[in-house]
């Protein structure tokens, strides 16, 4: 239900594929609808679980969430980043249309994510939404996935020790995993701040594990299964928790973090059910 729910809000917040300019806006849809498995919204509608938050509201927070994903995922794939063809099953965004266009498409996106979070009301209480939308700045920005992604391009080539490889991700990957699981507590009514900390925790456990996964399933995956270029990571001499640990560590790796995320959820009891069985999806999903 809420995986039908983030489309719709989705294809109600992209412009008309009509509505000029006709190029720029099927991009952005191509590049957003009818595809991904939306970990980052559902997250936030698990979280807005445990604040009683109004799901109409988290859907707006959870959209804006994944259209800085989407933004994120035409920028890594261009020739000046990734260089990759595939992305979710069907050519990426700058193959299918081009490269300009393609750039212009994902700065469009990181645009209408924060247009989202200041044109609704997401909170009763502004000051808190202030705080939203500061929020996802930071988780996109230079001291979040952008700076990641900087730390992961400058790494090409060297050898990362397992920390390293942590700090990188916390940024990369787990930014946006975190600040979607403390929109969708944000929407809700205030709880402690021990109960955000340790929604955060648990978001951090879960962004590090996901990030693992991803890196196992690259190495052991194909082409096919994955919808994107498996071993591209090894092809591109990009160090990963397989590179480092070996699959069997890193899938170790991956279990400890999995309970370590469960384990901060012990106070919430019932209203982390959904955020609990997301964890379980992280780590057990196959190819």
């Amino acid at each position: 239900m809420q995986q039908r729910r983030i489309e719709t809000r989705l294809e109600a917040a992209l412009p008309r594929p009509e509505v000029a300019p006709v190029r720029l806006h099927q991009a952005m849809r191509y590049a957003v609808l009818g595809g991904g498995k939306r970990v980052r919204p559902l997250l936030a509608f698990a979280a807005g679980e445990c604040t009683r938050a109004d799901p109409q509201r988290v859907a707006t927070a959870g959209a804006a969430v994944e259209l800085i994903h989407a933004y994120s995922l035409i920028h890594d794939d261009l020739p000046c980043m990734d260089n990759d063809v595939l992305r979710r099953g069907k050519p990426t965004c700058h193959v299918e249309f081009d490269e300009a266009t393609a750039l212009l498409a994902g700065d469009a996106l990181q645009s209408l994510a924060f247009q989202l979070l200041a044109e609704e009301r997401l909170s009763d209480d502004p000051s808190r939404q202030l705080e939203m939308v500061k929020l996802l700045a930071r988780a996109s920005g230079s001291r979040g996935m952008a700076g990641g992604q900087a730390l992961d391009l400058a790494a090409v080539g060297t050898t990362l020790s397992v920390p390293e490889l942590e700090n990188m991700h916390i940024h990369k990957t787990g930014a946006l995993i975190r600040a979607a699981t403390l929109l969708g507590a944000h929407c809700g009514t205030a709880v402690a701040a021990s109960e955000l900390g340790a929604l955060d925790h648990f978001a951090k456990c879960i962004g590090l594990a996901f990030q693992v996964i991803d890196d196992l399933l690259d190495a052991e995956g194909t082409t096919a299964t994955l919808g994107k270029t498996a071993g591209k990571d090894a092809d591109q001499g990009k160090p990963t928790y397989v590179s480092a640990l070996g699959n069997s560590e890193a899938r170790k790796l991956a279990r400890e973090l999995h309970r370590d995320a469960l384990g901060a959820l012990d106070d919430l009891g019932e209203r982390a059910l959904r955020l609990r069985q997301l964890a379980d999806f992280v780590v057990l999903r196959q190819f």
